[in-house]
């Protein structure tokens, strides 16, 4: 192999990536980038602005690489750095809104390996309305309680519980039409035939 050390081992490899071996934390960034790439582009729908936050959030893990106590898996606390990144960015950037207001999105295809129905479920998820959109992945992907999410984003957990509930109507809204005009062009094939 090319010289390079595998780290198969978490342990191994946060330990070599604290004593400073830029070989290790080459390993870490490409062992976690893929995935937390796509949990990026979920949070901020687009994948220029998920780079960015996925460079903060990595940035955010070598900096308290020193915090991490093993008590549960590498890739969870790397994950909830990430969603805390992504978070802070959209805060920053005032792109959380909690009203019915659609914010366009842009279309961004996520590099996981999915079902067609996974993939068309993951791009409806991308066109919710931004503050839809934040609740909706960190209650349900990230297995969020409705207090840690109002913490999280400075609202009540009434607000957050709302919002949910939107996110879900609006979700089940468009994957109702879709089924509507799956049936009507089925229908119509039939009738063809």
């Amino acid at each position: 192999m090319g010289g390079q050390p595998e780290y198969q081992d978490d342990r191994a490899l946060v330990q070599a990536c604290l004593e400073g071996r830029r070989e290790a934390q080459k390993a870490l960034y490409e062992r976690f980038a893929p995935r937390m790439l796509g949990l990026c582009v979920r949070y901020v729908g687009n994948r220029v602005d998920a780079e960015e936050v996925m460079q903060e959030g990595f940035i955010s893990v070598f900096l308290h690489l020193h915090q991490f106590r093993f008590a549960g898996s590498l890739e969870g606390w790397i994950r909830r750095i990430m969603v805390r990144a992504a978070v802070n960015y959209t805060r920053r950037r005032k792109w959380i809104s909690l009203d019915d207001s659609k914010e366009d999105t842009e279309q961004n295809s996520v590099a996981v390996q999915t079902t067609a129905e996974e993939r068309e479920l993951i791009q409806l998820i991308l066109q919710m309305p931004k503050g839809y959109r934040t609740i909706f992945n960190l209650y349900v992907v990230e297995g969020y309680a409705h207090r840690e999410i109002a913490e999280l984003l400075g609202i009540d957990e009434g607000t957050s519980r709302s919002q949910f509930a939107r996110a879900r109507a609006w979700l089940q809204a468009r994957l109702s039409a879709d089924q509507q005009r799956i049936s009507t062009h089925m229908n119509k094939k039939l009738h063809d035939l």
